[in-house]
């Protein structure tokens, strides 16, 4: 006997996805054996669980083909189920698909009824900019104390200092006015959203060691150059989301004041100081709660209230920057925050702007994470918008690598089953960051040892030629999958780097790979023409997959868009009636399409 269920399919299961809150769900599991339908099983029982409570049994009627049930869901949170028929258990396998006498259980996500997603972001292209190494306005910058000026170009510094210490302290000249003069190329990419790395006053080049939140960088300019640039980006419908870093702060701050280089009292320096509860000391002034234990990043004590008010109040940081027109936030860290902080945190945001878009830094399945012991309430309507989409990076970088679709497949038939849709269509695809190697390196397969050999290590003619080639395999992926693609500055440009600081080079705007760029502006077309619509909310329905070879369709109303990667050396015959148009290329197919051995595509209907 064959049984069958799939949560992915509305005959097994009437939501797709996760749901909200009072929803009526059906569900059914099936029979059969050797193609027809069997009778043979005389009871089967859901059994259903919410997160943290014992385990109910609902009983299901015998249908046609099977058995149904169907359950009204009346409290947010996390449920999880299996079946049982004829007292073995029937339980989650691979691709979500059942298996008997499997230990894994499937996973229902119960919403608020309220929630919702900004609109604008769905269907758009994200670019990530590292700003002191994207791009700069040609005016000279004299770094302040302690900071060192490159030229453009430069390897960043890596080695230690005779301390042992990486000091970060090299800077570039990024600047914002750099960028605002760079947004007619971000268009050309077709990117409707910019998300910075920090942007506030800071010690080092990465700036999450803030030193005053209410202020610009003074290498990266003011904040009439920041005005200037969500301006004109907003004339160009780019809207720009700043990194929140909230966990903790630089000891080099108004707020700490570690060495006294600020007017203010910090909490380092007296316990009389207005910010002297943000902070945790073990032994003042010394020993601090720190950031993974890196002295120079103190903790923040998210409970403190004043600390609360700083950042959520009338005058605070979420508000001031909204008030200055940016679409969002990014979260750093966003697994440190507790809930209660995020959740005002996204109370405060929508307030001031409801439209503004709230985005966590989550590196796993973000929809049941569990953080310092803690289950995680991201996406139950009270938190987070979107995630980095990590979980899907790790996939497409394995099947493209390996050549096995399994892993990529598994991965977006979780995402698909266990996120809400508004977070689905708003998840935030990347390929890499700032935080790890560039994907073409990746790609490259080179591996080293050391931060000796990363720096003298690139890749060779016919090895970038050939990890080329599986970037735009990729990309076709993170482009059409569902979320919104996330492109790291440079990346199109065929940039290399190993871990940081290598991932964070300056982008070489003298030898631009019009090959590349090209490729990333034809995919970010694909986005805002005739076929957006399957891209920004559009459903996703695998057609066809073997080991090396993938075959799905983003559906919308009145139009399907076929994508393929294969990665074996087969060919393979796709039939459909009508004629059929590549994306890339423009040929043009009658009655299907051939997958051509080591090929990428996308096929619609002429």
């Amino acid at each position: 006997m064959e049984l069958y269920f799939d949560p992915l399919n509305k005959a097994c299961k009437s939501f797709v996805g996760a749901f909200p809150r009072e929803s009526e769900t059906a569900f059914a599991i099936y029979m059969r054996e050797g193609g027809e339908v069997n009778f043979s099983a005389e009871s089967c029982v859901l059994v259903l669980h919410r997160d943290g409570c014992g385990e109910e049994e609902f009983p299901m009627k015998r249908s046609g083909e099977g058995f149904s049930i169907v359950l009204r869901f009346r409290e947010v949170g996390l449920y999880f189920y299996h079946f049982r028929v004829d007292g073995r258990r029937f339980g989650c396998g691979r691709l979500r698909r059942g298996e008997l006498d499997s230990l894994a259980e499937w996973q229902i996500t119960v919403y608020e009824e309220n929630f919702r997603t900004p609109s604008w972001f769905y269907g758009g292209v994200m670019y990530q900019i590292f700003p002191d190494r994207f791009a700069r306005s040609g005016e000279e910058k004299v770094a302040g104390e302690h900071k060192v000026m490159r030229r453009w170009g430069e390897q960043p510094d890596y080695r230690p200092n005779e301390f042992g210490q990486v000091l970060n302290n090299d800077f570039f000249g990024g600047n914002l006015e750099g960028i605002r003069r760079k947004l007619g190329y971000l268009q050309s990419l077709g990117v409707t959203v910019v998300y910075l790395n920090p942007i506030f006053e800071a010690f080092s080049n990465h700036r999450y060691d803030t030193g005053d939140y209410l202020k610009i960088d003074e290498l990266l300019g003011t904040v009439g150059d920041f005005e200037a640039l969500v301006k004109e980006a907003g004339e160009m419908g780019i809207k720009i989301v700043l990194d929140g870093v909230f966990n903790h702060t630089g000891a080099d701050s108004r707020y700490f004041n570690l060495y006294g280089r600020y007017p203010t009292l910090g909490a380092y320096q007296s316990k009389d100081s207005p910010y002297s509860e943000w902070f945790h000391f073990q032994s003042f002034p010394d020993q601090y709660d720190c950031w993974w234990g890196i002295r120079t990043l103190p903790a923040v004590n998210e409970r403190s209230e004043s600390y609360q008010n700083f950042i959520f109040g009338e005058c605070g940081v979420l508000r001031t920057w909204l008030r200055r027109g940016i679409g969002g936030w990014r979260l750093d860290v966003a697994d440190e925050l507790p809930d209660f902080f995020l959740k005002e945190l996204r109370k405060t945001v929508k307030e001031e702007s409801p439209d503004a878009i709230v985005i966590g830094e989550v590196w796993e399945d973000a929809s049941n994470k569990i953080s310092y012991g803690v289950r995680r309430e991201y996406f139950q309507g009270e938190e987070l918008d979107s995630v980095m989409n990590y979980p899907l990076k790790n996939a497409i970088i394995e099947f493209i690598l390996s050549g096995r679709t399994e892993p990529l497949r598994e991965t977006v038939a979780m995402l698909i089953d266990n996120y809400p849709p508004a977070v689905l269509h708003s998840l935030m695809n990347i390929l890499g960051t700032h935080d790890t190697a560039r994907i073409l390196t990746v790609l490259g397969g080179k591996e080293c040892r050391s931060k000796d050999e990363m720096a003298r290590t690139s890749l060779g003619e016919a090895e970038k030629k050939k990890a080329k080639r599986l970037q735009k395999m990729a990309a076709t992926l993170q482009y059409t999958l569902p979320g919104v693609p996330c492109l790291y500055y440079g990346d199109e440009n065929g940039m290399e780097g190993y871990a940081d600081p290598f991932c964070r080079a300056c982008y070489d705007w003298e030898h631009p790979d019009a090959e590349m760029i090209a490729f990333y502006q034809k995919l970010g077309a694909l986005r805002s023409g005739p076929l957006a619509e399957a891209f920004r909310c559009g459903g996703y329905r695998e057609i066809f997959a073997d080991r090396a070879c993938l075959v799905y369709a983003r559906t919308a109303k009145d139009r399907n868009v076929y994508v393929y990667v294969n990665r074996s050396g087969c060919e393979y015959d796709v039939s459909f009636k009508g004629e059929f148009e590549e994306y890339f290329s423009g040929r043009r197919s009658d009655g299907g399409f051939t997958v051509a051995p080591y090929s990428y595509g996308i096929f619609y209907r002429a």
